[in-house]
């Protein structure tokens, strides 16, 4: 593609993605990462996103109950943190040929647990020990994808938030993500000052797509919109599996 096609490319993917997080929450990296991931190496497409990523999740983070979600998920945070650090360089490294079917394997998954709508249950009692497993497995998955909500989407969904709680709780989430985030795409040295501009249209996009994403909630029916996504993103990853090992 040449580098027009390239720019209309982004700014339709970070639009989609900002669209969709504007609506149920997450799903920016997801849709961005995963469209991106078509044209593009996966540490390139990670590396755009970390901007857009960044301000929609301290926006969508923001709120009355900041600091009692932080307290209970900050085993969960940590661990996080330390799962990136071991998986350091794996998107890079010698398995990086197989970073975009690990991408489409990790969407295909996140696709198919909203699309079966498992409903997971985790006791108060199991936290402490659970959250750092699950806050480990994230890190690792997102340094080798650029990926992380699985499985921390599942995990905080099986909490038993509200759905405000639970708007808030995926922000502060995805918020400590992308700072992890950045920290492989700096390892990785995946961001060039030629993409610059890119990242920049990418942000834009990102921030009008969650605006109107938020505008539309009120009159969309999100049941229906979440299907719609789930199948699509389910597409997506399993055509990034097949790209990643033919």
């Amino acid at each position: 593609m040449d580098s027009y096609s390239i720019f209309a490319f982004a700014a339709g993917a970070y639009f989609m993605g900002g669209f969709v997080k504007g609506v149920i929450g997450g799903g920016l990296p997801a849709i961005s990462i995963g469209l991106l991931g078509i044209v593009m190496p996966v540490p390139q497409a990670a590396a755009l996103v970390v901007a857009p990523a960044f301000l929609t999740n301290v926006w969508q983070s923001l709120g009355p109950r900041l600091w009692p979600l932080i307290r209970r998920l900050w085993p969960m945070l940590v661990g996080i943190c330390v799962g990136a650090w071991l998986g350091a360089g794996v998107m890079t490294g010698t398995y990086s040929e197989w970073a975009r079917a690990g991408l489409g394997l990790a969407l295909a998954i996140y696709a198919l647990v909203g699309l079966l709508k498992l409903r997971l249950h985790v006791a108060p009692a199991h936290e402490p020990w659970l959250g750092p497993v699950v806050g480990v497995a994230t890190g690792v998955i997102a340094a080798a994808t650029g990926i992380f909500v699985i499985p921390s989407g599942p995990y905080l969904q099986a909490l038993g938030f509200g759905k405000d709680d639970m708007v808030q709780a995926l922000g502060i989430t995805f918020t400590v993500s992308t700072v992890v985030l950045a920290g492989i795409v700096a390892h990785a040295n995946a961001f060039q000052f030629a993409m610059a501009p890119l990242a920049v249209l990418a942000l834009v996009a990102a921030l009008v797509g969650m605006a109107l994403g938020q505008r539309v909630l009120s009159r969309l029916p999100e049941e229906t919109f979440r299907t719609a996504f789930f199948a699509g993103l389910l597409l997506l990853g399993s055509y990034l599996v097949l790209h990643g090992i033919l």
